[in-house]
């Protein structure tokens, strides 16, 4: 019988990314809407790695199975690295992506291109509650923060988060490249290595 992988994310762009990236390893993938009993987790770390790991650790604990979680985090280098853990409420608590792209539109206007520098940083956890083990891994993926959306694929940052190799924002990039190229692309990766070599 094939062991049950929970994806600990409510993200549906999130769970088809992560499925599509371990579609070759042998597990049953689960997700939050088969439990009932889980709150959610109040996303309180000062790292990207702290809250992906309490994330993982809260609903391995609640479910008893090998659970998946991340954290992803925008860093603007004009903005001292924010929003940073705060990505997804970086407007305000319950901010849609469309407060959230506006906020930094606004944070960043009249800033020239060169001085737009971002980075996306992903962490993946992993926790396996049977053997009590956590393992992380980290994906980066580098840009620029354009002055006005473009595209309208994928979902938060991705119509102002501009890669000048392809001369495309990932909103403007086919789902096929995107999970080739992005910042979670190569965490999961890295993941797919760790539970391949022990699973």
């Amino acid at each position: 019988m094939k062991r049950k992988l929970l994806i600990a994310s409510s993200n549906k762009g999130k769970i088809i990314e992560i499925r599509d990236h371990f579609k070759e390893l042998d597990f049953e993938f689960v997700t939050l809407e088969e439990f009932d009993n889980l709150n959610e987790v109040v996303e309180d770390g000062a790292s990207l790695k702290e809250n992906a790991l309490k994330k993982a650790r809260d609903r391995a604990e609640k479910t008893n199975l090998l659970t998946l979680a991340d954290d992803t985090g925008l860093q603007v280098d004009y903005l001292n690295g924010e929003p940073g853990i705060h990505s997804a409420r970086f407007a305000h608590k319950n901010a849609t992506y469309e407060e959230n792209n506006e906020k930094l539109i606004e944070l960043l206007k009249g800033v020239e291109y060169e001085k737009r520098y971002a980075q996306f940083t992903t962490v993946v956890a992993v926790i396996d509650p049977r053997k009590n083990e956590e393992f992380t891994v980290i994906g980066y993926c580098k840009g620029y923060i354009l002055d006005e959306r473009r595209g309208n694929r994928g979902f938060g940052y991705d119509p102002l988060f501009y890669v000048p190799e392809y001369n495309k924002t990932f909103a403007e990039m086919s789902v096929e490249l995107k999970n080739k190229i992005s910042h979670r692309a190569y965490a999961l990766e890295k993941m797919k290595k760790v539970l391949k070599a022990r699973y």
